[in-house]
Protein backbone atom coordinates (compact mmCIF):
# COMPACT_ATOMS: atom_id res chain seq x y z
CA UNK A 1 0.00 0.00 0.00
CA UNK A 2 1.46 3.48 -0.72
CA UNK A 3 2.22 5.42 1.79
CA UNK A 4 0.80 8.90 -0.46
CA UNK A 5 -2.21 7.43 0.78
CA UNK A 6 -1.46 7.54 4.60
CA UNK A 7 -0.92 11.28 5.07
CA UNK A 8 -0.47 10.90 8.61
CA UNK A 9 2.71 9.07 7.72
CA UNK A 10 6.03 9.68 7.68
CA UNK A 11 7.26 7.46 4.49
CA UNK A 12 10.72 7.03 5.77
CA UNK A 13 10.24 5.62 8.70
CA UNK A 14 7.61 3.32 7.67
CA UNK A 15 8.71 -0.56 7.23
CA UNK A 16 6.33 -3.00 6.43
CA UNK A 17 7.19 -6.16 7.53
CA UNK A 18 8.33 -9.73 5.47
CA UNK A 19 8.88 -12.75 6.32
CA UNK A 20 12.80 -12.13 5.12
CA UNK A 21 13.29 -9.28 8.10
CA UNK A 22 12.00 -11.80 10.16
CA UNK A 23 13.92 -14.27 9.74
CA UNK A 24 17.18 -13.01 8.83
CA UNK A 25 18.85 -13.01 12.03
CA UNK A 26 21.41 -16.27 12.45
CA UNK A 27 19.97 -18.63 14.66
CA UNK A 28 22.27 -18.61 18.50
CA UNK A 29 23.89 -21.83 19.07
CA UNK A 30 23.97 -21.10 22.79
CA UNK A 31 21.56 -23.00 25.31
CA UNK A 32 17.84 -20.90 25.83
CA UNK A 33 18.82 -19.27 29.11
CA UNK A 34 15.20 -19.19 31.31
CA UNK A 35 15.08 -17.32 34.86
CA UNK A 36 12.31 -19.02 37.44
CA UNK A 37 10.70 -16.95 39.81
CA UNK A 38 8.07 -18.46 42.47
CA UNK A 39 6.43 -16.41 45.46
CA UNK A 40 6.38 -17.93 48.53
CA UNK A 41 8.86 -18.03 51.22
CA UNK A 42 7.53 -21.14 53.09
CA UNK A 43 10.06 -23.76 54.30
CA UNK A 44 7.88 -26.22 52.10
CA UNK A 45 7.14 -23.91 49.19
CA UNK A 46 5.18 -25.29 46.79
CA UNK A 47 5.40 -22.91 44.35
CA UNK A 48 9.19 -23.24 44.68
CA UNK A 49 8.50 -27.25 44.41
CA UNK A 50 6.98 -26.81 40.62
CA UNK A 51 9.81 -24.01 39.59
CA UNK A 52 12.45 -27.11 40.92
CA UNK A 53 10.42 -29.26 38.81
CA UNK A 54 9.98 -26.68 36.25
CA UNK A 55 13.58 -26.31 35.78
CA UNK A 56 14.81 -29.84 36.23
CA UNK A 57 12.39 -30.56 32.37
CA UNK A 58 14.13 -26.99 31.14
CA UNK A 59 17.58 -28.74 31.68
CA UNK A 60 16.67 -31.84 30.28
CA UNK A 61 15.68 -29.72 27.13
CA UNK A 62 18.79 -28.38 26.53
CA UNK A 63 18.02 -25.20 28.33
CA UNK A 64 19.89 -23.25 30.93
CA UNK A 65 18.12 -22.18 33.97
CA UNK A 66 18.43 -20.04 36.91
CA UNK A 67 16.14 -19.77 40.53
CA UNK A 68 15.72 -16.71 41.82
CA UNK A 69 15.54 -16.56 45.49
CA UNK A 70 13.07 -13.80 47.15
CA UNK A 71 14.00 -14.45 50.59
CA UNK A 72 15.40 -10.85 51.93
CA UNK A 73 14.23 -9.14 48.78
CA UNK A 74 13.00 -5.73 50.16
CA UNK A 75 9.21 -4.69 49.17
CA UNK A 76 9.34 -2.12 46.05
CA UNK A 77 10.90 1.30 46.88
CA UNK A 78 11.43 0.49 50.80
CA UNK A 79 15.13 0.54 49.48
CA UNK A 80 17.35 2.16 47.14
CA UNK A 81 17.34 -0.32 43.80
CA UNK A 82 21.29 -0.78 44.87
CA UNK A 83 20.32 -3.53 47.23
CA UNK A 84 22.17 -6.77 47.22
CA UNK A 85 18.76 -8.57 46.41
CA UNK A 86 17.27 -6.14 43.56
CA UNK A 87 20.51 -6.33 42.14
CA UNK A 88 20.80 -9.97 41.81
CA UNK A 89 17.40 -10.04 40.86
CA UNK A 90 18.07 -7.04 37.80
CA UNK A 91 21.21 -9.14 36.98
CA UNK A 92 19.09 -12.12 36.47
CA UNK A 93 16.11 -10.74 34.34
CA UNK A 94 19.19 -9.12 32.20
CA UNK A 95 20.84 -12.53 31.68
CA UNK A 96 17.54 -14.33 30.81
CA UNK A 97 16.47 -15.02 27.26
CA UNK A 98 12.76 -16.68 28.80
CA UNK A 99 11.14 -16.75 32.49
CA UNK A 100 8.86 -19.00 34.40
CA UNK A 101 6.41 -16.98 36.84
CA UNK A 102 5.15 -19.26 39.32
CA UNK A 103 2.90 -18.08 42.23
CA UNK A 104 0.55 -19.60 44.96
CA UNK A 105 -3.30 -17.75 45.02
CA UNK A 106 -3.55 -16.30 48.36
CA UNK A 107 -6.91 -15.03 48.33
CA UNK A 108 -8.02 -14.86 44.85
CA UNK A 109 -4.58 -12.85 44.00
CA UNK A 110 -1.13 -13.71 43.45
CA UNK A 111 0.85 -13.25 46.65
CA UNK A 112 2.55 -10.29 47.65
CA UNK A 113 5.91 -12.29 46.91
CA UNK A 114 5.26 -12.32 43.42
CA UNK A 115 4.64 -9.02 42.83
CA UNK A 116 7.50 -7.63 44.60
CA UNK A 117 9.96 -9.59 42.32
CA UNK A 118 8.15 -8.06 39.49
CA UNK A 119 7.87 -4.59 40.72
CA UNK A 120 11.48 -4.52 40.73
CA UNK A 121 12.00 -5.32 37.57
CA UNK A 122 12.02 -1.97 35.54
CA UNK A 123 10.54 -1.12 31.81
CA UNK A 124 13.87 0.29 31.41
CA UNK A 125 17.25 0.28 32.47
CA UNK A 126 18.98 3.04 31.18
CA UNK A 127 19.34 2.14 27.34
CA UNK A 128 18.05 -1.26 28.44
CA UNK A 129 14.47 -2.48 28.34
CA UNK A 130 14.85 -6.06 30.19
CA UNK A 131 11.58 -7.90 29.46
CA UNK A 132 10.55 -6.62 26.11
CA UNK A 133 10.65 -8.95 23.63
CA UNK A 134 11.26 -12.21 26.31
CA UNK A 135 9.26 -15.45 26.74
CA UNK A 136 6.96 -15.38 29.54
CA UNK A 137 5.20 -18.77 31.07
CA UNK A 138 2.98 -18.69 33.58
CA UNK A 139 2.09 -20.98 36.21
CA UNK A 140 0.15 -21.01 39.98
CA UNK A 141 0.10 -23.88 42.63
CA UNK A 142 -3.43 -23.58 44.62
CA UNK A 143 -4.27 -25.21 48.43
CA UNK A 144 -7.70 -25.89 47.21
CA UNK A 145 -9.65 -26.17 43.96
CA UNK A 146 -8.13 -25.16 41.18
CA UNK A 147 -8.45 -21.59 40.10
CA UNK A 148 -6.61 -19.24 37.24
CA UNK A 149 -6.89 -15.78 39.01
CA UNK A 150 -3.13 -15.79 39.64
CA UNK A 151 -1.80 -16.80 36.24
CA UNK A 152 -4.57 -14.29 34.56
CA UNK A 153 -3.21 -11.69 36.63
CA UNK A 154 0.83 -12.80 35.67
CA UNK A 155 -0.94 -12.59 31.92
CA UNK A 156 -1.49 -8.93 32.45
CA UNK A 157 1.60 -7.75 34.09
CA UNK A 158 3.47 -10.17 31.02
CA UNK A 159 1.99 -8.15 28.91
CA UNK A 160 2.81 -4.71 30.93
CA UNK A 161 6.00 -5.75 30.52
CA UNK A 162 6.07 -5.90 26.86
CA UNK A 163 7.20 -10.29 27.25
CA UNK A 164 5.38 -12.76 24.78
CA UNK A 165 3.34 -14.69 27.03
CA UNK A 166 3.00 -18.31 26.02
CA UNK A 167 -0.71 -19.93 25.40
CA UNK A 168 -0.22 -22.48 27.68
CA UNK A 169 -0.25 -22.34 31.07
CA UNK A 170 -0.10 -24.44 34.38
CA UNK A 171 -2.46 -24.40 37.91
CA UNK A 172 -2.12 -27.19 40.50
CA UNK A 173 -4.93 -27.56 42.51
CA UNK A 174 -4.55 -28.69 46.36
CA UNK A 175 -0.76 -28.75 44.97
CA UNK A 176 0.24 -30.32 48.49
CA UNK A 177 -1.17 -33.48 47.34
CA UNK A 178 0.58 -33.68 44.46
CA UNK A 179 4.36 -33.72 45.86
CA UNK A 180 6.04 -36.83 47.20
CA UNK A 181 8.07 -36.86 50.75
CA UNK A 182 10.91 -36.52 48.84
CA UNK A 183 9.55 -33.09 47.44
CA UNK A 184 9.44 -34.24 43.77
CA UNK A 185 6.13 -34.12 41.59
CA UNK A 186 4.01 -37.35 41.36
CA UNK A 187 2.55 -38.39 37.88
CA UNK A 188 -0.57 -37.04 37.03
CA UNK A 189 -2.36 -35.10 34.28
CA UNK A 190 -0.90 -31.86 36.20
CA UNK A 191 2.79 -32.78 35.95
CA UNK A 192 2.10 -33.53 31.92
CA UNK A 193 0.77 -30.24 31.50
CA UNK A 194 3.74 -28.15 33.41
CA UNK A 195 5.66 -30.77 30.88
CA UNK A 196 3.82 -29.20 27.89
CA UNK A 197 4.31 -25.44 29.11
CA UNK A 198 8.07 -26.34 29.76
CA UNK A 199 8.33 -27.31 25.60
CA UNK A 200 6.18 -24.53 24.33
CA UNK A 201 8.45 -21.63 26.91
CA UNK A 202 11.46 -23.59 25.36
CA UNK A 203 9.84 -23.75 21.67
CA UNK A 204 8.92 -20.09 22.01
CA UNK A 205 12.22 -18.63 23.43
CA UNK A 206 14.54 -20.47 20.45
CA UNK A 207 11.68 -18.56 18.22
CA UNK A 208 11.90 -14.70 19.36
CA UNK A 209 15.30 -14.56 20.64
CA UNK A 210 17.56 -13.77 18.02
CA UNK A 211 14.72 -11.49 16.17
CA UNK A 212 13.27 -9.81 19.44
CA UNK A 213 15.20 -6.58 18.62
CA UNK A 214 12.81 -6.52 15.10
CA UNK A 215 9.59 -7.54 16.52
CA UNK A 216 9.29 -5.57 19.05
CA UNK A 217 10.78 -2.20 16.58
CA UNK A 218 7.93 0.10 16.66
CA UNK A 219 6.83 2.90 13.98
CA UNK A 220 5.64 5.54 17.30
CA UNK A 221 9.16 5.35 18.92
CA UNK A 222 11.16 5.52 15.44
CA UNK A 223 9.13 8.26 14.94
CA UNK A 224 9.97 9.49 18.37
CA UNK A 225 13.67 9.16 17.91
CA UNK A 226 13.71 11.01 14.57
CA UNK A 227 11.62 13.97 16.32
CA UNK A 228 14.34 14.24 19.17
CA UNK A 229 17.23 13.69 17.05
CA UNK A 230 16.26 16.63 14.79
CA UNK A 231 15.22 19.08 17.99
CA UNK A 232 19.01 18.36 19.46
CA UNK A 233 20.47 19.12 15.91
CA UNK A 234 18.43 22.39 15.94
CA UNK A 235 19.75 23.44 18.95
CA UNK A 236 23.14 23.07 18.07
CA UNK A 237 22.77 24.94 15.30
CA UNK A 238 20.75 27.85 16.72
Amino acid sequence: MPTADLPNIKAELFNAPTASKVFEAPASEHPARILLLYGSLRERSFSRLAVEESARLLEAMGAETRIFNPRGLPLADAEDASHPKVQELRELVQWSEGMVWCSPERHGAMTGIMKTQIDWIPLSLGAVRPTQGKTLAVMQVCGGSQSFNAVNQLRVLGRWMRMVTIPNQSSVPKAFMEFDGNDRMKPSPYYDRIVDVMEELVKFTLLVRDRSDYLTDRYSERKESAEELSKRVNQRSI
